[in-house]
């Protein structure tokens, strides 16, 4: 019976941010100026910390798969919606819906999995100065990551199965630009209580855990940092870690307020507003906060143009 509800429609409708036709060429043009900009941002960071042997340090390896990261995030959104607005086609098809879901799960379980292992690298340097080149060696940091890309591929594909066998009849309308899972699983005909007690085990497991060790380095960075009787070692000892804790903040402080106003307003289209702040701005904004705050970023950009610019 449940196979025969999945092959009673081939497609989603994404209603996207607005349904006023006066209002589809700005968003495309904004979202599309967005993207341009998260793409070439983060991949000049890629690239500067490849091509920059100073940069080849445990700090900037993350920094750079965090900067993948958000490529791949936004690219599993933001494409669809451009394509959608321009042939003025809402349309999703539920393998494409699937798709677009799994792996914007997994890049964003993948970014918080990142910025707790950059938190843990800052407690390390700050609070085991003498030890930071033997605790973050090469094969640790191999380690972390190929744990955070596992934890990651295994949430999104677990919270896929969950969506994967559940039935859906009508009213096949996703007030969002893109499949969010919690929207997906609303618009289900078959009964959703066990798949959202998962999905919510699962999210309080892989979200909460990840920001409690965040919390918890922090905790003992600012301790050890309020132990340094100069106030210029304190000022060096933050700006260490001003950057990272700038972005865990913008991406943590905009994610849990558009569930936490979504959960309060029950606004479908409001939180699909709201989700702008996590799934485009922060991602956009990364490598920015990382430019401007970070001496050694700013020096190897600026070697970097000036190499590009040398050899033309």
């Amino acid at each position: 019976m449940e196979q025969e509800n999945h092959t009673q429609f081939s497609e989603f409708i994404l209603l996207g941010l607005s349904e006023e036709a006066e209002m589809q060429p700005l968003l495309f043009w904004l979202f599309l100026c967005m993207y341009l900009i998260t793409f070439a941002g983060n991949l000049l960071i890629i690239l500067t910390t490849i091509f920059d042997s100073h940069l080849h340090m445990p700090m900037y390896f993350f920094l750079s798969n965090l900067s993948f990261s958000d490529i791949c995030f936004t690219s599993t959104t933001i494409p669809k919606m451009l394509l959608n607005i321009h042939i003025q086609n809402k349309s999703i098809t539920y393998e494409g819906c699937l798709t677009q879901m799994y792996f914007f799960i997994l890049f964003a379980e993948l970014d918080i999995f990142l910025l707790s292992v950059m938190a843990y690298d800052r407690f390390v340097a700050i609070c085991h100065p003498l030890h930071y080149t033997a605790i973050m060696n090469p094969q640790l940091c191999g380690l972390l990551l190929l744990a955070s890309w596992t934890l990651s591929v295994l949430d999104a594909l677990l919270r896929g199965l969950l969506v994967l066998r559940l039935s859906f009849c009508t009213d096949l309308e996703i007030p969002h630009f893109f499949c969010e899972i919690n929207q997906v699983i609303q618009l289900s005909c078959s009964d959703t209580l066990l798949s959202v007690i998962e999905m919510y085990l699962a999210t309080g497991l892989l979200g909460i855990i990840p920001l409690s060790g965040i919390v918890v380095s922090y905790s003992r960075v600012v301790s050890s940092i309020l132990r340094i009787t100069s106030t210029s070692g304190k000022y060096k000892a933050f700006s260490t870690c001003g950057s990272h804790l700038s972005i865990v903040s913008l991406f943590y402080g905009t994610g849990l307020g558009v569930y936490l106003s979504s959960a309060a307003t029950q606004n479908s289209r409001a939180s699909a507003i709201a989700s702008v702040m996590y799934t485009v701005v922060t991602p956009m904004l990364n490598p920015f906060i990382y430019s401007l705050r970070n001496k050694d970023i700013k020096r190897a950009l600026k070697s970097l143009v000036s190499t590009v610019t040398f050899n033309e």
